[in-house]
């Protein structure tokens, strides 16, 4: 699953926390959402089908007490399809008090879930794996302490155990009841998260750990840094922080299309912030637009908001090409790319997007987009400037071609939906109805993702290049 995960530790007022840090993670997920704070060694959990602040009103926020908590918001790419029952976070009670929030997804929940049932004797209550994961942790824990208090190395171990069961992406957060708050990441550092600290006007520390920076931004946390690849975060309740690798000597790979689209661009990755890393996607692709020699046949470039804005905007600097916002967007209409089938998608794209007629009229545009993934988005939007007068409409992407599936969170599941599976560049320029098409180069983008960071080995790009670093 591609989700929004949120993890508080020590703050007065966590439930409200975990709310505002939901809100601005909405982009991640919008088919459910749920938050478990701990008071007093007991759990409160509330979770349903919706948007943040439709799962959550005051009702359910004054339930929600405690001074610890975690919160999901949920897009689902696999389990089943009810929403309200595979909502996160997931509870169980044995051996230890847990709950957890997952983002990512495995690549072996048959195999882990006969050894859970079969082997371990833990009951399994949905088809999602994230509750896997969970059991695989609380059972791991329970032979790692063996009956005693959980300390940093039982956990570790524990973490350790569970990376070599379990296979895929996953970003984790888990509150062990009397213990505290645990975050880890896969060995490979595919999704996304994030540490920040708060101290409040009487000294009290508090932590946070969530999916992207803008959550603590917005609760006034500092930021730490990136949970890295095979990392381990544990905090307990006298705030102690316990940082250490249960995964020795490896470097992240983090995901791609998180650069691309799904990351909101005042977020912060590796000490840059997503709107600056699409800026340099954005100069990259200004030379694959001269080198196709199209720079001199355009007039003018416009963006299809927002995640392409700032692509878009460095774009035109680096061709001396005006640069306009025209087409205006609904922001009441969720994000068609994950949004399912293909009529839904494309009556979503005319409500979401309308064009400024005035901006087209006569001219020959560039229309740069963030990527082409089933074509739908692109075709209508190339229809859209023809209908509003342009007398040429070209297409550029700041993604390479989407030729492969993923199967590390992100909702492209079979071959036949990708538009590029099967097709060259020319024949996606004629299935999308362009005046000629322009995509990024994928060595381009692994080099300027590696760069960022000492802690970056490279990419992962299964998406763009078919390599599965995890199968």
């Amino acid at each position: 699953m591609m989700c929004g995960v949120l993890g508080v530790i020590g703050h007065s007022s966590a439930s409200r926390v975990l709310y505002d840090g939901l809100i601005v993670l909405q982009h991640r997920g919008q088919d459910a959402a749920g938050m478990a704070t701990l008071e007093s060694g007991c759990f409160h959990l509330v979770k349903n089908s919706g948007l943040v602040r439709d799962v959550f009103l005051d009702e359910e926020i004054s339930l929600l007490s405690g001074e610890s908590g975690i919160a999901h918001c949920r897009y689902p790419t696999s389990g089943s399809h009810d929403l309200a029952s595979e909502a996160q976070p997931f509870y169980v009670n044995f051996p230890y008090g847990l709950v957890m929030a997952h983002n990512g997804n495995l690549v072996n929940p048959d195999e882990v879930r006969h050894d859970l049932v079969n082997r371990n004797f833990r009951h399994i209550n949905t088809s999602s794996d994230s509750e896997l994961l969970l059991n695989v942790l609380a059972h791991e824990l329970g032979c790692a302490a063996q009956g005693r208090a959980l300390t940093p190395d039982h956990i570790s171990n524990a973490v350790l155990a569970l990376s070599n069961r379990v296979k895929g992406a996953y970003s984790v957060v888990c509150l062990i009841a009397h213990h505290g708050l645990l975050a880890f990441q896969d060995r490979y550092g595919i999704r996304p998260l994030v540490l920040g600290r708060s101290k409040d006007n009487a000294g009290n520390i508090s932590y946070m750990v969530a999916s992207e920076s803008v959550a603590l931004d917005v609760n006034g946390f500092e930021l730490m840094g990136d949970i890295k690849a095979g990392e381990i975060v544990f905090i307990d309740f006298s705030m102690n922080i316990y940082r250490f690798q249960y995964e020795k000597n490896v470097l992240s790979r983090p995901c791609l299309f998180e650069y691309i689209y799904f990351s909101r661009p005042d977020s912060i990755s590796y000490g840059h912030t997503i709107s600056d890393i699409r800026r340099r996607m954005g100069i990259l692709l200004a030379e694959r637009v001269r080198e196709a020699g199209l720079h001199s046949r355009i007039d003018v470039v416009v963006p299809i908001p927002d995640s392409a804005c700032h692509s878009a905007l460095s774009l035109s600097l680096s061709l001396g090409l005006p640069y306009r916002e025209a087409f205006v967007k609904n922001r009441y209409i969720g994000r068609t790319f994950i949004m399912s089938g293909h009529s839904f998608r494309k009556k979503s794209i005319r409500s979401k997007l309308n064009p400024i007629v005035q901006e087209f009229r006569g001219k020959s545009v560039l229309l740069v987009d963030d990527s082409i993934v089933r074509g739908t988005t692109s075709r209508e939007i190339v229809q859209m400037a023809r209908h509003s007068g342009a007398s040429n409409v070209f297409m550029a992407a700041a993604s390479p071609p989407v030729r492969y599936p993923n199967c590390y969170g992100i909702d492209m599941p079979t071959y036949n939906e990708l538009i590029a599976h099967s097709r060259d560049e020319d024949d996606i320029c004629k299935e999308i109805d362009a005046d000629g098409l322009v995509y990024q180069d994928l060595s381009d983008l692994k080099n300027l993702i590696a760069n960022l960071s000492p802690d970056i080995y490279s990419a992962e790009a299964s998406c763009f290049d078919g390599v599965y670093i995890v199968d």
